[in-house]
């Protein structure tokens, strides 16, 4: 492993250079430093941790449920949370449902060895993307068993080419694969890999979970009063670009409650400047008496996306004219039709499925949009259909936690 050994160095010396002129960069090098010194305090309290790895804040959502589990099934549990990106570390450095929380050093052969020394841990699971072969490799030179869990493999990727006998040594350290759909262990196999369940995707269980919990928010009850309700989550200017013209020529139809991505003054004022109809902020909106009176439900807080897409009948999710599409999950466990753009969502098993059973629509411009909402709303039995689909495919897909922690058990005592 000699060239993923220097591709590591290469990424640590880039991290380093960038940390002079990049926020996020000087985040990934400051965050490590002392790293280990805190993992000799944490041993020292906490001696054979679960670890639980995740790459950044989407990885961390996939874990989070089974971590939660585990903690209940084995109170005697501890966790021990690594993230590799500061955007899921610097969001969830305060999580509770773990007992200590760190960067992951970078994954050369003496960090790997001196991080697994330090910890003894007494199970291993890293979620979906993240295969460390140096971490990897140590764990099993010890028998530590590691488990890979929500993970998706794709043909296209390197551990399924000719020349990528070098990748696969990675996955010959893991002991079992726990993947999201049936293509990964037919993929898996044709390498010879069988140690393989399919699972399912654990977001479907921590989703659905924060749905059930019925938390009310009076702002957007108010604000909806009698009225359809077209919800609109992380959004970015992309996204606007199609929404705004629907917005503007459907506000005596529907109203609109509006999530950015981002919620910087500059973006919300530009918002507020397209939009031709009354457009009132959140956190404005609960002083007032006749919130029901504007079109507009502007969202400039984050946390409460998630339970906002109660309140609709219909849904459009943000991302995909950009990096990627955002959660459509959260929204299709209410029951409700997903629009989302029509670039880039291919990564998405759910966006696939959802499209082919026809609970979620592609859209590529402000007409599609039109076209397609109008289909729903002036044919009530296909937006009935549309709504029961995305329900259902939520309860097909529930029960990847349990399926994992019921692994778990042979290694954790009760």
């Amino acid at each position: 492993m000699i060239v993923y050994n220097f591709v590591i160095r290469c990424l640590q010396l880039l991290f380093w250079l960038g940390s002079f002129v990049d926020d996020k960069a000087r985040a990934f090098v400051v965050g490590r430093k002392g790293v280990f010194q805190e993992l000799s305090k944490f041993s020292v309290r906490y001696p054979r941790p679960v670890w639980v790895h995740c790459a950044s804040l989407g990885e961390f959502e996939q874990g989070r449920p089974v971590m939660e589990a585990l903690k209940r099934a084995f109170p005697s549990a501890r966790i021990l949370l690594t993230f590799f990106s500061p955007a899921g570390y610097e969001v969830r450095k305060n999580y509770p449902g773990a007992d200590g929380i760190f960067y992951l050093p970078l994954d050369t052969p003496s960090k790997a060895r001196r991080f697994v020394d330090m910890t003894k841990p007494v199970l291993a699971i890293f979620v979906k993307y993240e295969f460390w072969f140096n971490y990897t490799n140590e764990l099993k030179k010890r028998n530590i068993p590691v488990l890979s869990i929500s993970c998706i493999f794709r043909k296209n990727q390197l551990f399924f080419k000719s020349y990528g006998s070098i990748l696969r040594k990675i996955l010959g350290n893991f002991t079992y694969f726990f993947v999201q759909n049936q293509a990964s262990i037919e993929l898996l196999k044709s390498i010879g890999f069988t140690n393989t369940a399919l699972a399912g995707d654990t977001r479907f269980d921590r989703v659905y979970q924060v749905t059930q919990r019925g938390d009310d928010i009076r702002v957007a009850r108010d604000f909806k009063g009698t009225q359809k309700v077209f919800v609109i989550g992380s959004c970015w200017p992309e996204d606007l670009e199609v929404l705004i013209p629907f917005m503007n020529e459907n506000q005596y139809q529907l109203k609109f409650i509006l999530a950015p991505h981002e919620i910087k003054e500059e973006f919300l004022s530009e918002i507020e400047n397209s939009l031709l109809v009354k457009t009132i902020r959140f956190s404005i909106a609960a002083e007032l008496s006749n919130v029901e009176e504007s079109q507009v439900l502007l969202i400039d807080n984050i946390g409460m996306l998630s339970r906002l897409y109660r309140y609709g009948e219909f849904a459009y999710v943000g991302g995909a004219f950009g990096k990627g599409l955002h959660n459509i999950l959260e929204a299709a466990c209410y029951g409700v039709p997903i629009f989302f753009g029509n670039k880039n969502f291919e990564r998405f098993q759910e966006a696939h499925d959802l499209i082919m059973r026809g609970g979620a629509f592609e859209v590529g411009s402000y007409t599609e949009l039109k076209a397609k909402y109008e289909m729903l709303n002036n044919r009530p039995e296909s937006f009935l259909l549309a709504c029961e689909v995305t329900r259902q495919y939520v309860q097909e897909n529930l029960g990847a936690t349990k399926k994992i922690v019921d692994y778990c058990q042979k290694f954790l005592p009760v």
